[in-house]
């Protein structure tokens, strides 16, 4: 069983229009599908499970949309709370989050708060992420760090640039799955998939079950796994 999971969540859109419905229909029925996917992935053996939900590159969307998601993000905050206290989940928001509005920021540091001591699932939600941003973020930070004397530069090592990360202290993904058929990373996690087995499905994500993510750790399970060259135990 792969120890962290990292998801792309795409199709919400497509699978909307595909029915007839608009696209903000797509994004509400996937936030759904990621409460389900949570409870069904910590049953498993899965213990981290990362999802890809707003991107820095989605604020170029239709104001109407963007709007919709924030909304629908402002919503989920409530209900995620509620299903982590249900389930000793303990939840982290990666990205930005001075890029967000106040009222979700604190919704944001209220839920981290609350679940911090959780001993379930560990669920990480990347919200107006992009790991070029957050790559230049850690790189600025320990660039301020050298500068102030805190560090050299010499002392930069993958570790202590990893811990400059959002991702600081939790384990690098061993599988990363993107839905509805797109074969690219879209900026998501560049640092930490350096390592990753990627698969691809043309489901797309409200369709997304506990029967598909089975049919993907069982891909996974199938390779030959190697890190630097060399096998993995």
């Amino acid at each position: 069983m792969p120890r962290h999971v990292a998801i792309i969540l795409d199709g919400n859109g497509r699978w909307a229009r595909a029915k007839g419905m608009p696209r903000n229909y797509g994004h509400v029925q996937g936030a759904k599908t990621v409460e389900t996917i949570c409870e069904e992935a910590y049953r498993m053996g899965i213990q981290y499970l990362t999802v890809y939900a707003f991107s820095t590159e989605n604020w170029s969307r239709p104001r109407d949309e963007v709007d919709a998601l924030m909304k629908l993000l402002r919503n989920y905050m409530k209900t995620c709370l509620k299903t982590a206290e249900k389930n000793r989940m303990c939840v982290r928001v990666l990205g930005d989050k001075s890029g967000l509005e106040e009222d979700i920021r604190s919704r944001i540091l209220e839920l981290e708060e609350a679940t911090k001591n959780n001993d379930g699932l560990h669920f990480q939600i990347a919200i107006n992420y992009g790991g070029r941003d957050e790559i230049i973020r850690a790189a600025r930070k320990l660039a301020a760090d050298a500068a102030a004397g805190k560090t050299r530069p010499e002392e930069i090592t993958e570790e202590a640039f990893g811990d400059a990360l959002d991702t600081a202290g939790i384990p690098e993904p061993d599988l990363l799955i993107r839905t509805c058929n797109e074969l690219r990373i879209s900026n998501f996690l560049l640092w930490q998939l350096a390592y990753t087995e990627f698969y691809f499905t043309p489901v797309p994500w409200p369709d997304f079950t506990k029967e598909e993510l089975v049919k993907a750790v069982e891909a996974y399970n199938h390779r030959d796994r190697k890190r630097g060259g060399l096998k993995s135990d």
